[in-house]
């Protein structure tokens, strides 16, 4: 049996960390936290917006463990032997050159009609884009689906003219009322 749920999004922590799956109708957080598990469904009728912004600490993530190695190697470098400075070095610059490609951390927020989460979507904004396309795609599909007409589309031919029966005059009626009603 096939599941429902394909998972678009995964982003880990030390303790746990938050899945998210696409379903047709909703979008589904499982954030683990160490045994535990939380689920947190957005549907799409109600969800308002997916918000993603580079968080301005991934600098910090860049910067500290790039001198931190970078001042061990050199310090190897001088009291002890150039090969372990070497090594811290070359660490340094390894980590610094990895967070460059992989681009600054994100945090997200999801508006729906009743709440605003902040939950991770992504690690890296850079996936942003893809993980955010999906959900879209998603949506469209559904709120396209909820928002067509629903009374059916009825083709009149031309060669002989509608005449409106006593009952579908009188469901016309009903409907007007309910939805002026409804609309005041």
């Amino acid at each position: 049996m096939k599941s429902a749920f394909r998972k678009i999004s995964r982003v880990g922590s030390l303790t746990g960390g938050t899945r998210w799956y696409l379903s047709e109708d909703c979008l589904l957080a499982a954030k683990r936290m160490m045994y535990a598990v939380e689920y947190r469904r957005f549907y799409f009728r109600d969800l308002e917006y997916i918000v993603i912004w580079p968080r301005s600490s991934w600098l910090r993530r860049l910067i500290i463990p790039t001198v931190l190695l970078a001042a061990l190697g050199f310090s190897l470098w001088y009291w002890v032997n150039s090969i372990a400075g070497e090594i811290f070095t070359g660490l340094a610059l390894a980590w610094m050159s990895l967070e460059l490609a992989l681009g600054p951390t994100a945090t997200s927020r999801i508006r729906t009609t009743g709440a605003t989460v902040e939950l991770p979507l992504v690690k890296r904004t850079r996936r942003a884009r893809k993980v955010l396309a999906k959900i879209d795609a998603a949506v469209r599909a559904t709120r396209g689906v909820i928002e067509q007409p629903t009374a059916p589309a009825t083709i009149a031919s031309s060669a002989e003219p509608h005449v409106q029966t006593r009952s579908e005059a009188s469901a016309t009626t009903c409907v007007a009322a309910a939805t002026q009603t409804n609309a005041s």
